[in-house]
């Protein structure tokens, strides 16, 4: 069987599909390829009257349960009409002979799109409220009622981190390329240190940060929160460590941090400042022993980063490119997730 290419899209298949499953539909259609994103390819479709999203899973051989474009669709259209902002999705073809993989559309959201979070667009005095936001939005996710949007079932009950460590142990080990002494270390520590059950258990998005995100165009409102592959029933305090996570790495285009960055200088949200704005708005006093959930954050980050960079070595990596220099971070986010742990 010849290897599919993942940036290229049959559009004669998905004109012919939506035609017969997408009320309203009329084409002919174009797409575009989105740059950002490694996980599931994304494309804009445009047609003359309606400008569409299409999210596919990557051909090939892939880990089990990664890239499921089912629970983005299903999650999304469970949140539309909810205090989380999301895409309208329309249709899920789950019939892999269309274009060789599973896919989805939504409608394109228009908004402002922000990859660093140094938002060296905007005005320092404009930065501050931007890091609020997804603090409240945040709060808003966690906040959804399980039972009332129908998402009681969508992960499992039980200890969400020594299912999230085992679930991510084992995909890491699936996509291992060479022994990394770090991340040995980092795996044993997170596994004779989950702390107890404490009952709660939220919607948890699982790749929360500001480039998952579209803002609003003419004020600090977030028009939609993005790429729901990871998201299940949870732990709220992951996504929290995610945010700080994402923050303590060196800023550019690659790492997207704020490592060094004078942050009141710039008009950026401290951490502390970040999470007791999610504990008001979420009402907590505060959340214990948050060296654990960041190491955590770090261990999920390089298994996560580790599964992109071998399916750039099979060939099956949205941006390949990209996706050999992310491998090569590996050892640094596990070696972070050590100095976190050493914060408990």
């Amino acid at each position: 069987m010849t290897k599919q290419d993942p940036t290229k899209l049959d559009l004669a298949a998905v004109e012919a599909w939506l035609n017969d499953n997408l009320p309203g539909f009329a084409g002919p259609i174009s797409a575009e390829k989105f740059d950002v994103g490694q996980s599931n390819p994304t494309f804009r479709l445009l047609t003359p009257g309606h400008r569409y999203v299409l999210r596919r899973k990557p051909p090939g051989v892939l880990l089990k349960s990664a890239h499921a474009v089912d629970r983005e669709f299903r999650v999304q259209k469970a949140l539309f009409d909810t205090d989380v902002p999301v895409a309208k999705v329309h249709v899920l073809c789950e019939d892999d002979d269309v274009i060789g993989s599973m896919f989805y559309v939504m409608d394109e959201v228009e908004g402002r799109h922000f990859n660093l979070p140094s938002l060296p667009e905007l005005d320092k005095g404009d930065r501050y409220a931007i890091h609020d936001e997804m603090s409240r939005v945040l709060a808003a996710v966690h906040g959804v009622d399980l039972n009332a949007t129908g998402l009681d079932d969508y992960g499992p009950t039980g200890n969400y981190y020594e299912r999230q460590v085992g679930r991510w142990t084992k995909q890491y080990r699936a996509s291992e390329t060479e022994s990394i002494p770090a991340m040995d270390d980092l795996i044993d520590w997170l596994n004779a240190n989950i702390p107890a059950d404490d009952g709660l258990r939220t919607l948890a998005h699982g790749d929360y940060r500001i480039d998952n995100m579209l803002f609003e165009k003419d004020r600090p409102r977030v028009a939609a929160v993005l790429d729901w592959e990871l998201s299940t029933t949870g732990h709220p305090y992951a996504d929290v460590a995610a945010v700080i996570m994402q923050w303590s790495m060196p800023p550019g285009p690659e790492s997207r941090g704020l490592a060094g960055v004078d942050r009141q200088a710039e008009g950026l949200m401290s951490d502390q400042a970040f999470v007791e704005s999610y504990c008001n708005r979420a009402g907590i006093t505060g959340i214990d022993r948050f060296g654990f959930y960041l190491a955590f954050a770090y261990f999920r980050m390089a298994a996560i980063i580790q599964g992109v960079y071998k399916r750039a070595l099979d060939g099956n990596a949205s941006n390949p490119e990209r996706a050999r220099q992310m491998g090569a971070s590996v050892p640094r986010f596990a070696e972070a997730g050590l100095s976190a742990a050493k914060t408990i």
